[in-house]
């Protein structure tokens, strides 16, 4: 799906992304490629969404639920050690 996003925007090299993403002027082929990663969205996580800024909350509410396990915060002691 998003291999597919890649392949339409390659087809404009001369259109910046500015250009590519604008409402007015965005190429069917584009719109397609992302109504399409958009169904796949809402079947991997087994919804649909209302709208493109629920899907977007959503992910990023996700995104955020995973990376914050990720992040450390250094003990006394660790920081202790560089002072």
């Amino acid at each position: 799906m998003c291999a597919k996003i890649l392949d339409v925007r390659l087809q404009f090299p001369n259109s910046s992304l500015a250009d590519l993403y604008d409402p007015n002027t965005m190429p069917p082929d584009l719109v397609e490629a992302h109504n399409n990663l958009d169904k796949a969205v809402d079947a991997c996580y087994g919804r649909k969404f209302g709208n493109r800024e629920e899907r977007i909350e959503f992910l990023f509410e996700l995104y955020k639920k995973y990376t914050q396990k990720l992040q450390h915060t250094p003990s006394f002691c660790e920081v202790a050690l560089f002072l």
